[in-house]
């Protein structure tokens, strides 16, 4: 397959002919140093730089940074924006390494970009099919890094790995074949050596598995299927042939645990995603979170949030890992905004539900019983008719990722306040083509339909506050010391919110909303940043410098 690498548009620049590769190299660009994995697990990140998905590996997306305070926040002023050249959004997290961004974008196009100032060094973009299998839009959700590598998967269901310093492709390894309806957005998780991806495809019935790459060759080194094969733990809870096109993608980066040397990931429905009349059974490892041994993928314990799920609620949400005291005892926990209503804390170490609370209106299930399961109410399976739930197909909240405060001890997630018609019915199977088994149709429900910001005690799973707003929105959550929020809601504003209160301090519009993703922040020099993705621009803000 031809991929080719674009010069920047801005700057001088030389091309060279690699193999089918054409490779765009600002002479001016500052060659950083290598990246080690000493630097990506570190306990204290470094202010100055963002190098994974979630900050960290608890994917806490919490910054030490101080310079921007609730007092302060209101004077921020923009400072530089960059745009993408597509008309359509950002889904990504960039990464920020000695003042370079390295950012991903729609059709896998990725960049480097000064930090300083939004100019671009390098651009790349990848060649396409014209015959690609892809749900929900040709997003990526961002880079993983070690060393000078920079990892990409792809929507033609590959793993690419770019020279950070050039954009040069150093390797390009298929994942699986892209026809059986496999694509992959994920942004890599590089943990111990390991470059960890998984792929989407539920929605086509592909069924969806997690695998760890060596980071210098591309070399697979192991594979954990999330749709068990026959005579595998869980291939019991799939009725005769139908693990075959059992979905269960993995399309949102997980977490990582050092002292237990335990990776976390969250899947994806089964397929197909409304009509579960030949699919009996629970349908594990879809709708749940797994617990993996980091150096061999083996399979450690699961945590199943919707059991033969008919409602579409994937559970690819961003796990998050925190230390936290409940009930008088310190607890290692994961924390899960789930797509089906309910907030989950998790024990880490075992799998052990310790907390499950509704924290939208769900009249799916009464409870979340002592035995972990949900205790379901009548007349909710979709249906030719049609039947009414709530939440709605995208959920109580989605894969756009949540942030924890641990100086407030508060987990910040923007939700949704939603419900829907299902309707479900049988759908013959073919391999690659759309395999839902129904549709859904959203509608007011006697909560109204409206989105809020909610700060969630996750010892409780009590509601602390919460910023509403008249539509529901798409926006992660990035949390300071300093004690702000920042997100965004459905109208295109980016906000900055009182950690403690939840009271607006600060908003600007940027033409688009923050979907998807969140802001970010670093520090260069002596002055904080905050980038915001918003629609097809990146926009950088500041305090203002002060007078001389």
């Amino acid at each position: 397959m031809r991929t080719r690498l674009f010069g920047s548009i801005l700057g001088a620049s030389m091309c060279v002919a690699l193999a089918g590769v054409t490779v765009g190299v600002d002479a001016q660009q500052q060659k950083p140093a290598a990246i080690t994995a000493e630097q990506l697990s570190a306990s204290a990140p470094n202010p100055s730089q963002w190098l994974m998905f979630g900050g960290d590996y608890g994917a806490k997306r919490h910054s030490p940074l101080t310079q921007i305070t609730p007092q302060n926040v209101g004077r921020l002023v923009h400072q530089w924006t960059f745009q993408n050249g597509t008309q359509n959004q950002f889904e990504t997290t960039p990464l920020v390494y000695d003042g370079v961004l390295y950012v991903t974008g729609l059709n896998n196009t990725a960049w480097a970009i000064d930090a300083r100032t939004g100019k671009t060094f390098w651009r790349y973009r990848r060649q396409l099919p014209e015959d690609l299998r892809v749900c929900c839009g040709p997003v990526n959700r961002g880079f993983g890094v070690l060393a000078h590598r920079l990892f990409m998967a792809t929507l033609d269901a590959h793993l690419v790995a770019l020279d950070s310093r050039t954009g040069e492709i150093l390797w390009d390894i298929a994942l699986d074949d892209y026809k059986k309806g496999y694509a992959s957005t994920i942004a890599p998780l590089v943990v111990k050596n390991k470059v960890i991806v998984g792929v989407a495809g539920g929605e086509y019935g592909a069924p969806g598995f997690i695998a760890a790459f060596d980071p210098e060759t591309g070399k697979r080194l192991w594979k954990f299927s999330t749709v068990p094969a026959p005579g595998e733990k869980g291939s019991e809870t799939w009725e005769a042939d139908s693990a075959e096109r059992g979905g269960a993608g993995v399309w949102v980066t997980g977490t990582h645990d050092p002292e237990l040397n335990l990776v976390y990931f969250g899947t994806g429905n089964p397929s197909p995603d409304f009509h579960g009349d030949d699919r009996e059974g629970d349908n594990l490892f879809s709708n749940s979170l797994v617990a993996l041994d980091t150096d061999t993928g083996a399979y450690k314990w699961h945590y199943q949030f919707t059991p033969h799920d008919v409602h579409d609620w994937d559970s690819t949400h961003v796990p998050i890992l925190a230390d936290l005291p409940i009930r008088g005892q310190q607890r290692k926990v994961v924390m899960v905004a789930n797509r089906n209503g309910f907030f989950y804390t998790i024990d880490r170490t075992n799998g052990a539900l310790i907390v499950a609370k509704p924290y939208v209106h769900t009249t799916w299930a009464k409870e979340i019983g002592a035995d972990g399961r949900p205790v379901l109410l009548p007349d909710n399976t979709p249906n030719d008719k049609g039947t009414v739930s709530c939440p709605d197909l995208t959920g109580g909240t989605n894969f756009y990722p949540p942030s924890y405060d641990p100086t407030q001890r508060l987990f910040l997630v923007n939700v949704r306040e939603t419900c829907a018609t299902y309707f479900g019915w049988k759908q013959d199977f073919k391999r690659g083509e759309w395999f839902l088994g129904g549709a859904t149709q959203r509608f007011d429900g006697p909560q109204g339909t409206f989105g809020a910001l909610r700060a969630i005690d996750p010892a409780t799973g009590d509601r602390r506050w919460e910023l509403k707003y008249p539509n529901p929105g798409t926006a992660g959550v990035l949390t300071t010391a300093s004690g702000i929020a920042f997100t965004g809601d459905d109208s295109g504003h980016v906000l900055a919110v009182d950690g403690k209160s939840g009271k607006l301090l600060w908003n600007y519009q940027m033409g688009a909303p923050v979907h998807g993703t969140s802001p970010i922040t670093y520090m260069l020099g002596n002055k904080q940043y905050v980038l915001v993705p918003a629609g097809s621009t990146l926009v950088a803000f500041a305090l203002p410098d002060p007078p001389r």
